[in-house]
């Protein structure tokens, strides 16, 4: 099982960009699902995170700007950043807890991290 994210670049402050982490292999279902990011020199931070019934949690430092969402059909997450600002440069990681056979509880699996960055 494993997480591929995609949608990073870089963009003017103000601008938006939309991120979209996909999982692939033998799943049964998955749990959370969330975006975190590291900027350099700094520890890895949640971003956002939305459960299997689309319960939605963010960083203070997001809300209002970032919606996540989810395609459960897909078993995609997606982070629609809009307003960004220079502090939001990082490298982004999609995360999931994910349901596997004949395994007991959940799996946590992290995709790669894309890097966003955002500057004039």
């Amino acid at each position: 099982v494993q997480l591929q994210a995609s949608g990073g670049g870089v963009v003017q402050p103000g601008g938006s960009l939309r991120l979209s982490c996909a999982a692939s292999g033998n799943i049964v279902s998955i749990n959370d699902m969330g975006w975190y990011r590291q900027a350099p020199g700094k520890e890895r931070e949640m971003v956002a995170v939305i459960t299997s019934g689309g319960s939605t949690n963010y960083a203070d430092s997001v809300k209002g700007r970032f919606t996540i969402s989810r395609d459960n059909a897909k078993d995609t997450v997606y982070l629609q950043m809009a307003s960004l600002k220079p502090e939001d440069t990082a490298v982004y990681y999609c995360n999931a807890w994910i349901s596997v056979p004949l395994v007991g509880p959940p799996v946590n699996r992290w995709g790669r991290g894309t890097q966003v960055t955002v500057s004039s």
